[in-house]
């Protein structure tokens, strides 16, 4: 899915960031050592080249393993870990208590919520405190001496003061690492709606260009079909029963109103009438029509369904309209599992007054050469389809004001994520 693909891409930027911080400290280094009249082979500065190398090869073995390695999440935290206990070698190096690349640890937590969101900077957080506290306890206890120091801690601080600045120091991380974490998850749905806002007026452009002619088209071949059922019928009153003529009359009006609910399809693409909306409980119109679909024929018992609704949620919606926007995408589902699978439909609202149900099926998915044509009118992969069907569901959303998008892997299924306006809770204005 392309939320893979875009994880993928913010991996290999914290891995080229990551490079170039390994460079800006071998250059910073080299200066202060020029600065200070310091050997190359003397303390801090061979430590601080070694720690640099191991950054550069470590950027150059996450960058081979990106490519080769699936599990990208196991790589994201293997980083974010691994950098913590750089930065702590880097805080040990350049002074303990007193250097000043402890915000680095506050780097760290950031990148990591933008990676991991707010439970991935939680744990990292979590991490850098236990490292950190670790750190200068054993240097006030004496169990380790810092390679460069401005001051001892002998006869200058005492242990209150050293659990006050730990305890500053868990509070800062933990602070940083639920911001971080909130600004995460609403930069992620920003990006999400936007996303969606795109693709959809893509489409929308697209099929407006079709809107009129189809709608002609649709115009005139309804009355040629209306009389030519009509003659049939005629006919069929002079015909025998069962005869050959009467047979093929048969298929005759038969096809007829296959064409005609063909041309109803079409003119509810290219005008779907808005005027019955009515606020809706969205969670009792999807169990409701759920119910109904369980007893279609379309129906597989080995298909294992779920919901997970917020029974709160209220829409201004057409219900017939509502019902057959979620009957087609759970319709859509069952003919993409081909044995047994899953199909999972999720209703939950947005802190923007919007509110997003996903259908999810765990089917054969979508060829990516499809992606950009399967809401266009008469494109189908089925045999017997007429490619209206997503269409349809294209625009009775827009019509209302709402957003369609998916998301799809070929052998791993599909997931519909259609987007609605919330109606305003009663009794509470908005904020």
């Amino acid at each position: 899915m392309k939320e893979q693909t875009d994880f993928s891409a913010q991996i290999r930027w914290l891995i080229l960031s990551r490079a170039v911080f390994g460079i800006l400290l071998i250059i910073s280094t080299l200066v202060f050592s020029l600065k200070e009249n310091l050997s190359f082979f003397s303390q801090p500065v061979l430590s601080l080249y070694k720690i640099a190398a191991c950054i550069l090869i470590l950027s150059i073995a996450y960058l081979f393993h990106l490519t080769r390695f699936d599990k990208k999440l196991f790589l994201a935290y293997f980083q974010t870990i691994a950098d913590t206990f750089m930065v702590t070698a880097i805080v040990f190096i350049t002074g303990s208590y007193d250097s000043v690349f402890n915000f680095l640890y506050l780097v760290v937590i950031i990148y990591s919520a933008m990676l991991l969101l707010q439970k991935g900077s939680l744990i990292v957080a979590t991490i850098s405190c236990l490292q950190y506290g670790i750190l200068i306890e054993l240097e006030f206890y004496g169990f380790i001496s810092p390679f460069h120091s401005r001051i001892g801690f002998s006869g200058n601080l005492d242990e209150n003061h050293i659990i006050y600045r730990i305890i500053i120091f868990i509070v800062a991380c933990f602070a940083v690492a639920i911001l971080s974490g909130i600004l995460s998850l609403q930069l992620k749905a920003a990006q999400k709606d936007l996303k969606i806002t795109q693709q959809h007026l893509k489409r929308v452009e697209k099929m407006a260009a079709m809107d009129e002619m189809i709608s002609g088209i649709a115009h005139e071949i309804k009355n040629p079909l209306a009389s030519l059922s009509g003659s049939i019928q005629l006919l069929r009153e002079d015909t025998r029963s069962g005869s050959y003529e009467d047979k093929l009359m048969q298929i005759i009006l038969r096809e007829t109103d296959r064409l005609k609910n063909i041309v109803n399809d079409i003119r509810l693409f290219s005008k779907p009438h808005t005027g019955n909306a009515v606020e809706i409980i969205m969670a009792d119109m999807i169990e409701e029509t759920v119910r109904l679909f369980l007893n279609d024929p379309e129906w597989k018992p080995s298909i294992q369904l779920q919901m997970n609704l917020d029974k709160e949620v209220t829409i201004l919606f057409d219900p017939t309209h509502f019902t057959q926007i979620l009957w087609n995408l759970l319709k859509n589902a069952v003919q993409a599992i081909q044995d047994t699978g899953e199909i999972t439909i999720d209703l939950k609202p947005s802190r923007t007054d919007k509110v997003y149900l996903t259908v999810k099926d765990t089917g054969v998915g979508i060829p990516p050469k499809d992606h950009h044509h399967i809401f266009d009118p008469f494109f189908t992969t089925k045999p017997e389809g007429t490619g209206l069907g997503l269409s349809i569901l294209h625009r009775l959303i827009d019509a209302n004001n709402g957003m369609i998008d998916f998301e799809s892997i070929p052998g791993r299924g599909t997931i519909f994520t259609v987007v609605f306006n919330r109606m305003p809770v009663r009794g509470k204005s908005k904020s």
